[in-house]
């Protein structure tokens, strides 16, 4: 679903009237026609805006809608070209999908920057290719990136994603959002938030990233298998009400692009500075799982690379690159 010009030139009269105001008044503002702005005010109404109508005092703006519309992100969102650009979809299988045919058929350079956010997935994917649940009531987005950034230095997009997650969660709700290595967004022992870096690459020339976001949001945890819900938390669940995703998103947005800029201009000790001072996992006692094996130690910090550094039981370091990491 979109929102047409003629649909936001409407609601942008209702929004600047700020209470009742007439059909004819709407017309005559536009240049259309009171049955033009009768059609507008019934397409906005699908899309979630709660629109009052009265024969003696005309149209009036109730309330916003709760779908995360570009136009309403767009009014909170003040990057320079982070999110300029938002594709809405109201159901897919997954953004990154949908960022992956348009990175292939198009000009990465005019799509840099730009936005895909989902209502629902049908099919999102996570790390290591788990399913990623991603129902209704949360925020599902993919970020298409063309950086100038190092191919050795990449993963640290990952990284300046995550801590702007954690970083807008904690502005937007003062709540203690911190980063479990490598990629989840944690508030006490539950996940609220997952990040995953894709990149189409060769030798080393980067032709595009793609970062996708997942955020429980507005989610609600007994509509959840159990299993999710032993180990998954949401925004409402956390705060006692639902969060305005819009908002929500625009900040994560804001606080992403800071960092990335950050980034392209080489500070990358500030960037592992801020991850570090958001770490769940660092100076914790951990048990770790990669594809060749398990072993238990204490994590002591992660490298240049992005590899979590474990002082294992024996005292040897280990380095690992990949991997599942669960604190004991």
């Amino acid at each position: 679903m979109s929102m047409k010009d003629a649909s936001i030139n409407v609601l942008k009269v209702l929004e600047r009237a700020g209470g009742p105001i007439s059909g004819e008044a709407i017309a005559e503002q536009l240049g259309i026609t009171r049955s033009a702005v009768w059609k507008q005010v019934r397409e906005l109404r699908k899309m979630g805006y709660n629109i009052s109508s009265s024969r003696t005092e005309g149209y009036c703006l109730v309330s916003t809608t709760s779908r995360l519309l570009p136009y309403e992100i767009h009014k909170k969102l003040r990057t320079k070209f982070i999110g300029r650009e938002i594709r809405y979809f109201d159901r897919t299988a997954s953004t990154t999908w949908i960022a992956k045919k348009l990175a292939s058929e198009s000009d990465v350079e005019k799509l840099n920057g730009m936005v895909i956010v989902a209502e629902e997935q049908t099919g999102g994917v996570g790390r290591l290719g788990r399913s990623w649940a991603s129902p209704a009531g949360g925020i599902w987005t993919t970020i298409v990136l063309k950086p100038e950034i190092p191919i050795d230095h990449l993963f640290m997009v990952t990284m300046a994603g995550s801590v702007a997650v954690a970083r807008a969660i904690r502005k937007e709700y003062d709540i203690g959002a911190l980063i479990k290595w490598p990629n989840d967004i944690f508030i006490g022992d539950k996940k609220v938030a997952g990040l995953l870096l894709e990149l189409a690459a060769e030798a080393d020339t980067v032709h595009y990233c793609l970062l996708s976001i997942g955020i429980d949001a507005n989610i609600l945890l007994d509509e959840l298998s159990p299993g999710l819900k032993e180990t998954v938390t949401s925004l409402q669940a956390e705060i006692g009400h639902e969060v305005d995703r819009a908002a929500l998103l625009a900040r994560v947005l804001r606080e992403f692009e800071q960092r990335y800029l950050q980034l392209e201009s080489e500070e990358y000790e500030t960037i592992v500075r801020e991850w570090k001072s958001l770490s769940l996992t660092l100076d914790h006692r951990v048990h770790i799982k990669t594809i060749r094996k398990i072993f238990e130690g204490e994590a002591i910090d992660i490298d240049e690379h992005g590899a979590l550094i474990v002082r294992k039981d024996n005292g040897r370091i280990e380095r690992v690159i990949a991997g599942d990491c669960y604190q004991i």
